[in-house]
């Protein structure tokens, strides 16, 4: 079974759409299928761009597409729940034992509470999670009672996840609009975030670099 299939099956998106209303109701930023969509398509384009196979590379969209949906349950440890709700799904659908492995360790491992990178899968997923900070995440439109989560997002008009020519590197380029949210606004709740993404750059074999406004700070 493929990506697209996967994205054409409305038992699996029940399930991405009705965690995003969870999170609508706790006040949390968009998760639903822009994010996953997003992401899907970054952690397959990390892969393909440092030449694993095909089908890797099809397991790594697969997961960014299913990643969230243990937000339904709860958005403490929803990367564990996600996982064994992906385990469900997947076995029904009849994917093999060893792609379900690959599926469900990279999403039990894409929080930077407690993951991991376990695989380059997993390292794929969370750099391509991580990386996906922008204005219209935010759902609060009045800009006066934003929270520190929704000034960061906001403040970000530009993200770009490149990895370079020579594959030593891969580089999240940031654009922030600093009448919404600082430099130090995003440190002070995404650099558990970019510890990870240092972590999973390095399984990857490259160097994570963070360039904020023309500045490299990582």
């Amino acid at each position: 079974m493929t990506y697209e299939e996967i994205k054409r099956n409305e038992e699996i998106n029940v399930y991405i759409r009705q965690a995003d209303q969870t999170l609508i109701a706790q006040g949390y930023t968009e998760h639903s299928f822009a994010h996953v969509t997003l992401v899907a398509e970054k952690a397959g384009y990390i892969l393909k761009t440092l030449g694993y196979d095909d089908r890797t590379v099809e397991l790594a969209k697969i997961a960014g597409y299913l990643h969230d949906i243990g937000n339904l349950v709860n958005r403490f440890e929803h990367s564990q729940s996600g996982a064994i709700m992906a385990f469900r799904l997947l076995d029904r659908l009849g994917f093999p034992p060893e792609e379900i492995c690959a599926v469900i360790a990279a999403i039990g491992n894409h929080d930077e509470g407690t993951g991991v990178p376990v695989s380059p899968l997993a390292a794929a997923l969370i750099l391509a999670d991580k990386s996906d900070v922008r204005r219209n995440r935010v759902r609060n439109r009045d800009v006066t009672s934003f929270d520190i989560h929704d000034r960061v997002n906001y403040s970000v008009t530009k993200a770009d996840l490149k990895i370079n020519d020579a594959h030593t590197h891969i580089r999240l380029k940031l654009s922030v609009d600093t009448r919404y949210g600082s430099v130090m606004d995003y440190f002070e709740i995404f650099m558990q975030r970019m510890i990870l993404c240092r972590k999973a750059a390095e399984t990857l074999g490259l160097q994570f670099r963070l360039i904020i406004n023309e500045q490299q700070l990582l």
